[in-house]
């Protein structure tokens, strides 16, 4: 039996990464280069650091949760093709963490910055309260760019459970 929080962290986490590979597939189709700098606001992050943002979190929860140090993030181009090898690289990273390395996770002091602040939790809570939530406003945030972009995306790009007619 798996801990919770490797049970919550990388099977949620790789799937996911495979609908924000998804929404960048679809930006690439769709928009060309033009998605890459695309943001809902003036002070929010464009499309493209968003993605890496989402990627990012992965491995800030993850290895910290299994103990381990967090990997360099890679050094990958900013363009469709750098954010899809970013997005399998990072997969790839959390698929080959043991689940064994979360034994104790539960309760394992974990720190990390948001921003400015230092945030210091209990492993679980870090993951559902803080690492977890931050992972899917990157990828929804990432989402929304594409939708005020035009591109034609529903629910299901995101979760891939719903299906509409």
């Amino acid at each position: 039996m798996h801990s919770a929080c490797y049970t919550a962290s990388v099977p949620v986490f790789v799937r996911y990464l495979g609908s924000l590979r998804g929404l960048v597939l679809a930006a690439q189709t769709r928009t060309g280069d033009a998605a890459l700098q695309s943001r809902l606001a003036p002070d929010m992050l464009p499309f493209a650091t968003q993605v890496q943002m989402a990627c990012n979190f992965v491995l800030r929860a993850c290895y910290p949760l299994a103990c381990q140090r967090v990997p360099p993030y890679g050094d990958f181009a900013d363009d469709f093709v750098g954010l899809l090898t970013r997005i399998a690289y990072v997969q790839q990273l959390a698929e080959d963490l043991e689940p064994a390395l979360f034994n104790g996770a539960d309760t394992r002091m974990v720190q990390d910055l948001a921003g400015n602040a230092v945030v210091q939790l209990p492993g679980q809570a870090f993951l559902l309260h803080y690492a977890l939530p931050n992972f899917f406003f990157h990828v929804t945030t990432a989402y929304a760019i594409l939708r005020n972009q035009g591109v034609p995306l529903g629910k299901e790009a995101f979760d891939t459970f719903h299906r509409y007619a």
